[in-house]
């Protein structure tokens, strides 16, 4: 390892004091994260015009389902370069997924919490979105660009396709970016040796919910009868039994798998068929692959 030494603007060596004391890294990690960055990302940056920050920009940001090294590199230059980084959570004083896997991944960079009650009440999420979007736009007048993190994607199933909409109804010149995220059942599949589908094979996704799970013929019976294709269930663990019977009158149960909490604490990876009988964490997957030469 060689010694650099660097030259800092007195107002610049207060501002990395202040972050050193905010993040509890030191000046020096600070500084070769930052170079770091610099070297390794100026050109990918520049290819896929991310290289320069944008005043009053919100960015979604994903960040995966919950092991720190599925974060990627656009996704880490993106909360490096945003001026506040923000993560939903349902209480102020507790530390959220997303905001954790941030932590793991980029101890430099300084998470916000933003409380967003994620309430099945429509009137009360309303409201939480309403309050969510006012305190991102006081943000983005000021001349922040504010990342948003978010696990998974930000396109799919995610709360920021509903804050993004409130953002932009208030503020509708806002330039809205989303940075990809690995999903769940991408994991799922590559830790459980699953193939989502081949070449002649379809693929479908569903949300987990009483309506589309426990009918006999409601819209998950009707997807797995299709037997070429493979069906992915989602954020269902509240609905593992109803799913497992679902899955057992198509013929389709053994071949089965389930992922908890992928990554985080309490990780659960088994066949439907030994779990059919226990809850498990509203952040599950089941993964019904489609039969091969159907």
């Amino acid at each position: 390892m060689r010694k650099t030494s660097v030259y800092l603007p007195e107002a610049l060596k207060r501002q990395l004091t202040d972050l050193a004391r905010r993040t509890h890294c030191s000046e020096a990690k600070l500084v070769r994260a930052a170079v770091e960055q610099l070297v390794s990302g100026e050109h990918a940056d520049r290819r896929v015009g991310l290289d320069d920050r944008v005043p009053g920009r919100l960015v979604g940001v994903g960040v995966g389902p919950g092991a720190a090294d599925l974060l990627t590199v656009r996704a880490l230059r993106a909360l490096r370069r945003a001026d506040v980084v923000v993560a939903p959570c349902t209480d102020v004083a507790a530390t959220g997924r997303a905001e954790a896997i941030v932590r793991e991944a980029a101890p430099d960079v300084v998470v916000d919490r933003l409380v967003f009650a994620m309430d099945p009440d429509p009137a009360a999420r309303r409201a939480a979105v309403a309050g969510a979007s006012a305190r991102l736009v006081e943000l983005l007048d000021a001349g922040d660009e504010v990342a948003f993190i978010t696990l998974g994607d930000p396109n799919l199933y995610s709360t920021f396709s509903s804050i993004a909409a409130g953002v932009a109804e208030r503020r509708p010149s806002t330039p809205i970016l989303t940075v990809p995220g690995v999903m769940a059942f991408q994991e799922l599949a590559a830790r459980s040796g699953t193939v989502l589908a081949d070449d002649q094979q379809s693929f479908l996704v569903l949300p987990a919910n009483e309506e589309s799970t426990s009918a006999s013929d409601g819209p998950l019976a009707a997807a797995l009868g299709d037997r070429g294709c493979t069906v992915v269930v989602y954020k269902g663990g509240r609905q593992v039994a109803a799913v497992a019977e679902r899955l057992r009158d198509a013929g389709r149960l053994d071949n089965s798998v389930l992922g908890e909490l992928l990554g985080l604490p309490g990780e659960r990876i088994a066949p439907v068929a030994d779990v059919a009988d226990r809850p498990a964490s509203y952040l599950s997957a089941v993964i019904a692959p489609a039969r091969s030469g159907v």
